[in-house]
């Protein structure tokens, strides 16, 4: 009898694990749309999605993620042109976002925190490596919802944490942009500040420095491969993204493992 109960239970949590990686890849789809269109001050429910090509509008079973783009090996159904693998990379990357929160979180209000974040993370990514931009309108968007959800949901951080978070985060990336005269943009500091009012004074810190750190081994890397120019500029939202959402699941862990080294 137990046994039966315990394959029931595992059934349920594959079906649920399904479900939420299935439900992240569909607003990765809807992610893609917002990044494009917000920054061109573009409505993101009209026009219907459409072949950047040929202009065909497409259909429900051209929209299907990850799924759609494997149907038809990587192009248009219309017009067989190439279409862009960042598509369902990103779809994919968005649903195994979504089901890393859960399994991390289970049923508790951080793994509604954590998606919100991860949904933020991809469309600022998305946008900054596109267009080089961090539209207002999405942080404006998230903006409140953070402030209500943080204001309100039972956490190990406190609300002076937050706040100097956000007051670190945003002001630190605003003297860098100061000092290097537009090498940091104030997207990046409006970002960082509302990424350091979710996961708080501590890992805003860690944030900064995985984010410092995964961008300058990317950015070398990028320049070896020749894939950039030296005068180039590297978008920094996606590796601010990356070290705030591995803070936030991990930072307290990671300092504490730290704290024990040199203590």
């Amino acid at each position: 009898m137990n046994k039966k109960v315990d394959q029931i239970t595992m059934d349920i949590m594959l079906w649920i694990n399904i479900y939420i990686v299935v439900l992240g890849m569909v607003l990765g789809s809807f992610f893609h749309v917002v990044a494009w269109r917000v920054p061109e001050g573009q409505s993101i429910v009209h026009p219907p999605s459409s072949c950047s090509h040929c202009q065909h509008r497409l259909s429900a079973l051209d929209m299907i993620p990850v799924l759609s783009y494997i149907g038809t090996k990587g192009r248009c159904r219309y017009c067989r042109t190439k279409i862009s693998i960042q598509y369902p990379i990103g779809e994919a990357i968005t649903g195994l976002l979504f089901l890393w929160i859960f399994l991390h979180f289970g049923w508790t209000s951080d793994t509604l925190v954590g998606w919100l974040l991860v949904s933020l993370s991809v469309i600022i990514t998305l946008s900054d490596l596109q267009v080089m931009k961090i539209p207002n309108k999405v942080l404006l968007f998230f903006a409140p919802i953070f402030l209500i959800l943080i204001a309100f949901a039972s956490g190990t951080i406190s609300m002076i944490s937050h706040l100097g978070g956000a007051i670190a985060g945003g002001g630190l990336l605003l003297l860098i942009a100061i000092i290097s005269r537009g090498g940091m943009g104030m997207g990046d500091v409006k970002l960082f500040a509302l990424y350091g009012w979710v996961i708080g004074f501590a890992n805003v810190w860690l944030a900064l420095f995985v984010a410092c750190l995964l961008g300058t081994l990317i950015g070398v890397g990028l320049r070896l491969l020749g894939r950039v120019h030296k005068q180039q500029p590297i978008p920094f939202g996606p590796f601010l993204a990356a070290g705030t959402l591995i803070s936030f699941v991990y930072g307290s862990q990671i300092i504490d493992a730290y704290l024990s080294l040199i203590g």
